[in-house]
């Protein structure tokens, strides 16, 4: 099931922010759902037609409204004195301190499960083309999906350490991400180096090589792997 963009309700708002009081006991299910209703002045069959599927689509509206507000403080930042490796690395930061830790570890149960597989894997790759978009991004090629792809891989690693980091201001998450983005970034030129190598050169550059069948990017694929909330 593709997902909405954000309702412009603002009962589903209301929902939104009573059910997170919840969450971190009850987790985004059907209990705390129907006590956010409740706690919102909003009849529970009204709830279902605000959020057909529940818990689901309120953690969905959490998670993309912590992309709006990593787009916004991007907006508000200079970043064009920084490196690109360092404006990632800021983006990825900025997207993982408007979340919470609690609030994260129960959405990772909740899009854990088969069902919801798909919406994980989306709101991820989305956090990702996110990022990019708002750091200028603007290839048309395979690196489109590459970009994202390994983006996606970074972030969802680095939320994964940061839900165990006890250290000061997360000290140790951000050192942990410098070094995930330093090791794509080595990978990188140790991938250009061999395409300028003559034979590989003339493989990569002929019929053969297969990138050269690799569409422009349009919509997501759908056989992305799975995702990390927040």
């Amino acid at each position: 099931m593709q997902d909405k963009p954000l309702d412009p309700d603002p009962r589903r708002e209301s929902l939104l922010l009573a059910m997170l009081d919840h969450v971190p006991f009850d987790g985004w299910t059907d209990t705390a759902f129907n006590v956010a209703a409740r706690d919102a002045g909003i009849a529970p069959d009204m709830a279902r037609v605000i959020a057909p599927r529940g818990g689901v689509d309120l953690a969905v509206d959490y998670h993309r409204r912590g992309d709006a507000r990593m787009i916004a403080r991007l907006a508000d930042t200079d970043l064009s004195a920084r490196r690109m490796r360092d404006r990632i690395a800021a983006a990825v930061r900025y997207r993982i301190e408007e979340a919470d830790r609690e609030i994260v570890r129960r959405g990772m149960t909740l899009f854990a499960l088969p069902q919801n597989a798909a919406s994980g894997a989306s709101l991820l790759w989305g956090t990702a083309d996110a990022i990019w978009t708002a750091l200028g991004d603007t290839s048309q090629d395979v690196n489109w999906y590459s970009k994202r792809a390994t983006l996606s891989a970074v972030y969802s690693a680095t939320v994964l350490y940061w839900l165990g980091d006890h250290s000061d201001g997360n000290v140790d998450t951000w050192d942990f991400l410098d070094r995930r983005i330093d090791g794509v970034m080595r990978f990188e030129k140790a991938k250009a180096r061999l395409k300028d190598m003559p034979v590989l050169g003339r493989l990569m550059s002929g019929p053969l090589n297969p990138l050269n069948h690799v569409q422009a990017p349009g919509r997501m694929p759908n056989d992305l792997p799975g995702r990390v909330q927040s």
